[in-house]
């Protein structure tokens, strides 16, 4: 176990890249963006093998975590306030899909007025979605979360999509000791994602035509 100082943030996308994701889609929204800054600068240094998507909007983000999660892959996103928002329709998909999708939410107050500080209207008003919701208190607990979140959610008897809340600034970009430890201990303890079911581009006989 290393101990490193780290954001709140920072936690998080080392949490992830910890967690071996293969795919992370996102857009930036203050202030959640540098989890995925951090995330997209560990892959272009080789730390973490994973494919970066970026796209013109929170909905989208969702959309194709969604897609990347469906078809196989460890899928991860974050987001804060109005992209979060932005993002309402297609987390019913996932939670009705039962799609094992794990989001970091930076909690940001929602305008008007206009407020970039934290508040958790944002995450709260998920609760009805049928994601699984967990709020870290410290840096060290964004971290542990996060890891906790592919288990759980990849779990069979769960299958349920999951987020990891953490205070906009307050935690998001405020340096703490976090426990860190080392990959193999994370890879004995969260193994590769296994795919139950496979998807087909053919059509059901129920498919509407």
């Amino acid at each position: 176990m290393t101990k490193r100082a780290l954001t709140g943030n920072h936690a998080v996308a080392e949490a992830a890249k910890l967690a071996r994701v293969k795919v992370v889609a996102a857009y930036p929204i203050t202030p959640q963006t540098t989890i995925v800054e951090k995330l997209a600068e560990m892959i272009e240094k080789g730390e973490l093998e994973a494919k970066m998507i970026r796209v013109e909007s929170e909905h989208s983000a969702m959309a194709a975590t969604l897609g990347a999660a469906a078809a196989g892959a460890r899928a991860f996103t974050a987001t804060a306030s109005h992209g979060l928002l932005y993002m309402h329709e297609v987390l019913w998909w996932t939670a009705g899909a039962r799609i094992p999708v794990v989001m970091a939410v930076v909690a940001r107050a929602i305008g008007p007025p206009w407020n970039i500080h934290v508040e958790h209207s944002d995450v709260m008003d998920q609760r009805d979605t049928g994601w699984i919701i967990s709020i870290a208190q410290e840096n060290q607990e964004a971290f542990d979360l996060t890891l906790q979140a592919f288990r759980i959610s990849e779990d069979p008897r769960v299958y349920l999509p999951m987020i990891v809340s953490l205070d906009g600034f307050i935690l998001s970009h405020t340096v703490a000791p976090v426990d860190v430890p080392p990959q193999e201990d994370v890879d004995a303890w969260l193994p590769p994602r296994r795919q139950p079911y496979t998807i087909t581009l053919r059509a059901k006989s129920s498919w509407p035509t």
